[in-house]
């Protein structure tokens, strides 16, 4: 199992910045050196913790491939991560430009915009077939040729198109015909549009994919994803980023508590 990258320092900025977003989170303020020392590592913490943010401005130092945005270079989202991570160090095993970085409300735009690109390109299929129909079919084919080569491409990723399964099952369909092997993949909450059933096949994707060379780090909620065998995990509660124990965290204890007894919570509502 490769490790790729194996580490993230941050050097000092100037005092000045400690009043703008994202220099003013408490994790970034506080954070020294982040190793990364198993295949798996999760970003965990509430709302507003900066696990999100952290992952964001990791991607733009990384300059990680993008699914849904632009890019990291350029997306106006990014501008304030894009700051942060120039105080970034990295330290890798091997770099890797493999792998992509993915927020789980960017896949919606990506399913749309190419569902739209697949619509344009049959349609300019169709509009060729008229212009050509007296040529020859040499003709015809020559001047089909990129539109039709597209198309396949697009059916060999992803079938009949992102938007004919449920969400989660384009989502994975997504996830699984981007992996290429020996990759770093960040992902941002990639439970969001999974069922309990689709995140454990996520986490059979996961394990699969680090048999191959693959280095994970996930920002998530979710008490299922974080169960991952063998995986680091990071809270961010508290202002600072903290190693800590499955059974310690307080989202797991609360999804716990609850389902053991939900009435004890919802009679209080």
């Amino acid at each position: 199992m490769m490790i790729h990258l194996r580490s993230l320092s941050r050097r000092d900025w100037n005092p000045s910045f400690n009043g703008s977003f994202p220099f003013n989170l408490p994790v970034a303020q506080t954070i020294q050196t982040l190793e990364f020392t198993t295949p798996v590592t999760f970003f965990v913490g509430e709302n507003g913790s900066g696990k999100s943010t952290l992952l964001e401005a990791l991607a733009c130092a990384v300059e990680s491939i993008t699914v849904g945005i632009e890019s990291v270079k350029t997306d106006p989202c990014l501008a304030a991560q894009r700051e942060l991570s120039k105080y970034f160090r990295l330290v890798w095993t091997k770099r890797t430009h493999k792998g992509f970085f993915l927020r789980a409300e960017d896949f919606f735009g990506y399913a749309k915009q190419q569902n739209q690109l697949r619509a344009e390109m049959e349609s300019d299929l169709r509009d060729v077939a008229l212009e050509y129909k007296d040529r020859s079919a040499y003709a015809r084919a020559l001047a089909s040729m990129s539109y039709a080569g597209q198309l396949s491409d697009m059916r060999r990723r992803y079938g009949d198109g992102l938007d004919v399964g449920s969400h989660g099952e384009s989502f994975l369909a997504l996830f699984q015909s981007r992996f290429v092997p020996g990759g770093l993949y960040l992902l941002d909450e990639p439970e969001a549009p999974l069922s309990p059933m689709r995140q454990l096949a996520l986490i059979a994707m996961i394990k699969e994919m680090i048999a191959q060379d693959s280095q994970f780090i996930i920002a998530t909620h979710s008490p299922i994803l974080m169960a991952f065998p063998g995986a680091t995990i990071l809270s961010f509660d508290e202002g600072e980023i903290k190693p800590a124990d499955y059974e310690d965290l307080e989202s797991v204890r609360l999804m716990r508590d609850f389902l053991q007894n939900p009435g004890t919570f919802l009679q209080h509502l």
